[in-house]
């Protein structure tokens, strides 16, 4: 067939692998990023660590989506965890499983993947232009994209974007395209935070004392808007504004929702997990004699510091010094919170382009030849590997599909 002008607009790790998947059958592919350099999402990411999929069972992995199970079902089949991890180790780059089931690569960071996969795409004929924003689309189709020379019409008879949603907006991801779309047709959900903090109402002299310190080994209990109520053990950040962290990111989606819908959102604080109730009300109730209630909670339960600070925060005074409620408490402290932190400073977002939009292939209905994938898409799911997985696989997918849908035109 005659070669066509291919465009994929975005180069975080949807984008690259779909113009992987059209370099890989022989086509020229022209991707436009508009910052400086490609993957920078995803170089952040892996600063503390790349956890790039997850080796749990894969009905339980691919469970971590919710509501968009059913939607991602295919692309994860078709390249799912040990795909990924058999694509990276393609590369050069070997993994290994952590202790919480996390994978890594072995050296922990981004940046040799990113290197070895972008040596990879040059080689086969990936052309990569950065400082490229994509504007939409011209009368005639084309695609429009401003540079530093002003702006530039690119005739594509295929297009793939891969935008991402809005979280992290200086490094690029700032949900601007949701305008473009809505305007040729596209159903948009409303981005919203995903993987996100909390806010709650510090003291000062709480504040002052304990932003910026963990809470390790606490114990999170939350019954969501279905009922459904999950238990999970694991670590918080108090910060300035209130509780971020993973434990507070796991449940982040069914807190958001019941925030949007009631105002305000309580769950449950564990803070002796390793303790039945039983044991922690009857060490509370031991007499302390001359002790303070502080030191013979420290002696007796092992809260102190910002545990204890937090239980003086949250219970009025006379639950504090009554030790039936207090050690109630302290294996189910009431949290209630109000709003969540704002979108940019989430990890993640939801919402984006509705999966009745797009046809099997992830190809607009309104925009024929033109494809969504990655985090643009409307899905989320928890931290844990299963972000990127989803978009790695998403982005081959749009890959395949456009590949195909070229092949239709040709045809034709």
């Amino acid at each position: 067939m005659t070669q066509p002008n291919i465009a994929i607009i975005g180069g975080g790790p949807a984008g690259l692998m779909a113009a992987e998947v059209l370099a890989k059958a022989g086509l020229t592919v022209d991707l436009f990023d508009a910052m400086p350099s490609v993957g920078r999402k995803f170089l952040l990411a892996g600063i503390g660590g790349m956890n790039i999929t997850h080796s749990e069972p894969y009905d339980r992995f691919i469970s971590r989506y919710g509501e968009r199970r059913a939607a991602l079902q295919a692309m994860l089949d078709d390249f799912g965890p040990d795909e990924l991890c058999g694509w990276i180790h393609g590369l050069g780059i070997d993994t290994f499983v952590g202790s919480s089931g996390r994978v890594f690569p072995t050296d922990m960071k981004a940046a040799p993947l990113l290197r070895a996969w972008l040596h990879r795409l040059k080689a086969a004929g990936v052309r990569i232009h950065a400082r490229h924003r994509w504007l939409g689309w011209s009368d005639d189709g084309s695609l429009r994209l401003a540079t530093a020379d002003g702006e530039l019409c690119y005739p594509a008879i295929a297009t793939i974007l891969a935008l991402g949603g809005g979280s992290w907006p200086r490094l690029g991801s700032d949900g601007s395209w949701q305008a473009l779309l809505a305007e040729q047709g596209a159903d948009i959900a409303p981005l919203r935070p995903a993987n996100c903090g909390f806010d709650l109402a510090w003291s000062e002299h709480f504040r002052s004392r304990h932003a910026g310190e963990p809470l390790k080994t606490v114990g999170l209990g939350f019954t969501d808007l279905g009922g459904q109520h999950e238990y999970k053990i694991g670590e918080l950040m108090v910060s300035e504004h209130g509780l971020e962290g993973s434990l507070i990111y796991a449940f982040s989606g069914r807190l958001r929702d019941t925030l949007e819908a009631h105002g305000s959102a309580t769950f449950t604080l564990d803070l002796a997990p390793g303790k039945t109730a039983e044991r922690v009300l009857a060490e509370v109730s031991h007499p302390r004699g001359s002790r303070s209630l502080s030191s013979h909670l420290q002696s007796k339960v092992g809260i102190s510091g910002v545990r204890a600070s937090l239980l003086r925060e949250l219970l009025d005074k006379d639950r504090f010094n009554d030790p039936a409620r207090l050690a109630a408490a302290i294996k189910a402290l009431p949290v209630t919170v109000r709003a969540t932190r704002p979108i940019d400073e989430a990890i993640s977002s939801a919402g984006g382009v509705r999966f009745d939009s797009l046809d099997a292939g992830l190809m607009l209905t309104c925009r024929p030849g033109v494809f969504c994938a990655g985090e643009m898409l409307d899905w989320e799911a928890p931290t844990g590997g299963y972000l990127l997985t989803a978009c790695f696989a998403s982005g081959r997918w749009a890959g395949q599909a456009a590949l195909r849908w070229l092949q239709t035109q040709s045809l034709g």
